[in-house]
């Protein structure tokens, strides 16, 4: 058996369980290391269980302020939980970043806008604390994968969510930029109540002056298609946006957030994000 083979095999395996919440995530969080970063952990953003953040910072002894990164997992917006995300905490943390993981409402609890409305909350705390834990509020990027991706993206293009002016700049792993939410039955009841469910399309607000935009997508990714980033790459494209599309060949739906983790760390993803992060250029 291959090595690559082998390490598809434990991602696809490993990944699957563990976004789902099961056992095998704290088997992944036990391997990662945690005597480089700091954690305050359930922190109110607001009213309700599901309106609490985690935030990372490295303990490096650096008193130079560090890019801040508000990271939204994903989980088809009905399932996740910030605790599932140390590694992603530890990772941004490593790239010299003060990394905020909130929780947000899902569905059934919330549909669309709710969600987004939430991750702004989380963005604008985020900001009001930078100092508190050495971070720069002017360098705040906004990441996500998947679900999370879309969130992240609505609050960067979208200036109806308020925040898009804080917002210095986006990651976004493998997200449904250009996806049709009525087309699938995972979706469908998240969005069907919606006038025009065109307005979740973070793809429609594509605009020039939008912050720089990282998109990473697999091209071996099956549950959110690799033509989502594809997508708004062009549209970025005809307004004149800064962006830039990485497209990582091999790699699926789950892969390329656990590329992040130290048990499968992928140097095309980390080098990618760890660059963007600390130069805020593409």
């Amino acid at each position: 058996m291959s090595i690559s083979f082998t390490r598809r095999a434990l991602t696809g395996g490993l990944g699957a369980a563990a976004l789902a919440g099961c056992s095998p995530t704290q088997m992944l969080n036990a391997l990662v290391p945690d005597d480089t970063y700091e954690r305050e952990a359930g922190l109110s953003y607001g009213e309700g269980p599901r309106r609490r953040l985690d935030v990372y910072r490295p303990r490096d002894g650096s008193s130079s302020a560090r890019p801040l990164v508000v990271f939204f997992y994903g989980g088809s917006w009905r399932n996740g939980a910030r605790g599932n995300y140390a590694f992603v905490g530890e990772a941004l943390a490593a790239m010299g970043a003060v990394a905020v993981l909130p929780d947000y409402r899902v569905f059934p609890e919330a549909r669309h806008p709710d969600f987004v409305e939430d991750g702004a909350a989380a963005v604008r705390w985020a900001a009001a604390n930078a100092g508190r834990y050495g971070a720069d509020p002017a360098r705040l990027i906004v990441m996500g994968h998947s679900a999370g991706a879309h969130i992240a993206a609505l609050l960067t293009l979208d200036r109806a969510f308020g925040v898009a002016d804080a917002i210095s700049g986006f990651v976004g792993l493998a997200g449904p930029y250009a996806f049709d939410p009525l087309e699938y039955r995972s979706t469908r009841d998240v969005f069907a109540h919606l006038p025009d469910p065109g307005v979740v399309r973070p793809v429609r607000y594509a605009r020039a002056d939008a912050p720089p935009m990282l998109l990473l997508h697999g091209d071996d990714d099956t549950t959110v298609g690799p033509y989502n980033s594809a997508d708004l790459a062009a549209a970025l494209a005809g307004t004149g946006a800064s962006h830039r599309l990485v497209v990582l060949p091999g790699t699926g739906h789950i892969g390329i957030v656990l590329g992040l983790s130290a048990p499968f760390r992928d140097r095309a993803i980390t080098e990618a994000v760890a660059g963007f992060i600390r130069s805020g250029q593409l």
